[in-house]
Parts: structure tokens; sequence; C-alpha cells
């Protein structure tokens, strides 16, 4: 499975990052590429393990159910939910949001497996380090097809 931690694939999905345009035309989905810039640093951030962390009651109740294709293989389907802190209500400025996203991106590369371990996921609660680097690559490139990109 690709993973985030994988300096190809990191190398890969920096790439893919810098050269989005601002007015990429979405294939799914009501964000803009701005949009989508910070809905996906904020995940970062959360696997990153900034802010409190708390999983949700839905998550705790039926998380488990769905969990294996999380982490798994499989890519994210289109239009799938997202937790009311993801959704991005205002137009970023989209140069400084992909700044934004490529530093929290070279974070969670530095902090690596070790330093995400244990992270809680707002949904799927604690998760590894390896979950992480799988769950935020399949995030990125699910958001980076979006666009085309």
């Amino acid at each position: 499975m690709k993973s985030l931690f994988d300096p190809d694939v990191f190398r890969h999905t920096v790439t893919r990052i810098e050269t989005l345009p601002p007015a990429a035309s979405r294939q799914w989905g009501k964000m803009t590429p701005a949009q989508m810039l910070e809905h996906s640093t904020r995940a970062l951030e959360m696997a990153c393990g900034k802010g409190p962390q708390k999983q949700v009651l839905l998550g705790k109740l039926i998380g488990w159910t769905v969990r294996r294709n999380f982490v798994g293989e499989k890519p994210f389907s289109k239009n799938g939910p997202t937790g009311p802190q993801f959704i991005v209500h205002d137009e970023p400025d989209f140069a400084a949001t992909k700044k934004r996203l490529l530093a929290v991106m070279r974070e969670f590369q530095t902090l690596g497996e070790n330093g995400c371990d244990g992270h809680v996921h707002a949904f799927f609660g604690r998760m590894s380090g390896v979950e992480w680097g799988v769950t935020q690559y399949k995030h990125l490139d699910h958001h980076l097809r979006q666009f085309g990109a």
C-alpha cells in the first residue's frame, strides 16, 4: 500500500500539488481547489496530532465496521461524508493555502510513523503511524484526482 511516509510517494504527491492550478475543474463534489487544499491541510494537522481530537460517538459505535476499508488499499469513494471541522466555508487564498499544505506535509513526513502513532482520528479513534501514512496518502490522492492532478 502506498504511504505518504514513503519518500517516492511523498515527492510524487508534492509534485501533483505544486502543479495544481488555482482554476482546476473539479470532477465531482462541491469544493474549489483552494477549499480542497485547506480541507487537506486540516486533515494532515489532525494526523500530526495538532489540536485536541476526540473520537465522535458515531465513530465509537460503528467506526469499526468500515475501518478496514478506510485503512485498506481501496481508494476513497466520491462524495463521501466529512466531519464538520473539515468543511471549508470560505474561499482561502490559493497560493498561501498551497504553501501551508506543503509545510504541514513536510511536518508529517518529519514526524514519521513513530511520531504519528496513536494520534486520534475524529471518526476512527486512535490510529497507528502506518495507518496514518496510508490514509493521508489516500486522502490527498482522492482530492488531487478530484481536480485532475
